[in-house]
C-alpha cells in the first residue's frame, strides 16, 4: 500500500493521558511528530482521554474525509475496547467505523497486541545488552528474557497481552528462557531473579510510558530500595543501574517499550489494516 494512499487522511494518536505524571504523553506526542515528520497524512495529531487536548476536542477540529484513530494503549483492554470506543459511538470489535458530517472516521486496534510488538521488545532487550556491556555484553543463550507487565484480577486481556509476546519470543528460541512478571498479579516481579536459572536477566516494561510503575515501582520490586529510588527521582537520575547484581545474577533493566522508535511504524500498521478491511 502506498503511503500516499493516505494524503487526504488524518492521524489522531490517542492515548490515555494523566494530569498526575507529565512522562505519560510523551510516547503519544513523540510518535505522533515522527508520523508528521514523514508526510504520510494530511495531518497527524495527538489526543487524550484524560488530558488536553482531548480527543472529542480534536476529532471535533479535523475535517479530513477519512480519520484513523489509533489507541495508543499496551492491550485490548477496559478502556480501549470498551469505554473509549462507545464514547466515540463504536462497538469493538463490531463496528469500528462511523461516519460523520465531514468524515469517515475509524477506529483502529490498540498498538500493544499488534504482533510487531514482538521485534519492539527484542530491540529494547538488544539495545540494553549492548548499551551497558558490563563486564561483557550478556549473549542470549545465557540469559532469561521477562516482560514486566501490569497484571490486573479485572481485566484478563492485559495479562494476555504479555504471556502472547512470551509464546511468540519463546518459539524463536533466542534465549536461555522468556517469561512474563507482573507488578498485580502472580508470577510477581518482586524476587523474580530468585527462581531463574540463567547469570543473566534482562527485564523489559510492557508498558506504554516511563510513568510511575517503570520508574518507581518496577525498580523497587526488582529489589532497589525505595528510599534510593526516590533520591534518584529527586535528583532526576536514572533510577536503575544497568546491569544491577541480586544474590548472583546480573539484571538489566530497560526503559518502557512505548518509547521504543518502532512504535511509528506499529501505528502505521494498525491504519494500514483498518483501511484494508475497510475497503475489502
Amino acid at each position: 500500500m502506498q503511503s500516499e494512499h493516505f494524503s487526504d487522511a488524518a492521524l489522531v494518536v490517542l492515548g490515555h493521558g494523566t494530569t498526575l505524571n507529565d512522562q505519560s504523553a510523551a510516547p503519544v506526542r513523540q510518535h505522533a511528530a515522527e508520523l508528521r515528520r514523514r508526510k504520510i497524512f494530511h495531518e497527524v495529531r495527538a489526543a487524550f482521554w484524560k488530558q488536553e487536548p482531548q480527543v472529542k476536542k480534536v476529532l471535533a477540529e479535523i475535517s479530513a474525509p477519512r480519520v484513523f484513530i489509533v489507541p495508543f494503549f499496551i492491550s485490548e483492554g477496559y478502556f480501549s475496547t470498551e469505554i473509549i470506543p462507545q464514547e466515540l459511538g463504536f462497538s469493538f470489535p463490531a463496528n469500528l467505523k462511523l461516519k460523520t458530517q465531514n468524515s469517515e472516521l475509524h477506529y483502529c486496534r490498540p498498538v500493544g497486541s499488534h504482533d510487531l510488538m514482538t521485534t519492539v521488545i527484542l530491540a529494547r532487550a538488544k539495545e540494553m545488552a549492548e548499551q551497558f556491556p558490563f563486564p561483557r555484553a550478556p549473549k542470549p543463550a545465557d540469559t532469561t528474557l521477562l516482560i514486566a507487565g501490569h497484571g490486573t484480577e479485572r481485566n484478563a486481556n492485559s495479562r494476555k497481552t504479555v504471556e502472547r509476546q512470551v509464546e511468540l519470543i519463546r518459539a524463536l528460541k533466542i534465549f536461555a528462557d522468556v517469561g512474563a512478571v507482573f507488578l498485580d498479579e502472580a508470577p510477581f516481579i518482586k524476587g523474580c531473579w530468585q527462581t531463574t536459572k540463567t547469570k543473566n536477566l534482562i527485564v523489559v516494561p510492557f508498558f506504554i510510558s516511563d510513568g510511575l510503575h517503570v520508574v518507581e515501582d518496577i525498580p523497587v520490586q526488582l529489589g532497589e530500595p525505595e528510599r534510593v529510588v526516590k533520591e534518584r527521582v529527586a535528583a532526576n537520575q536514572p533510577t536503575w543501574r544497568n546491569p544491577t547484581e541480586r544474590a548472583g545474577k546480573r539484571i538489566w533493566y530497560a526503559p518502557s517499550v512505548g518509547t521504543e522508535p518502532l512504535l511509528a511504524d506499529v501505528i502505521l500498521e494498525r491504519v494500514k489494516e483498518s483501511s484494508s478491511s475497510s475497503s475489502s
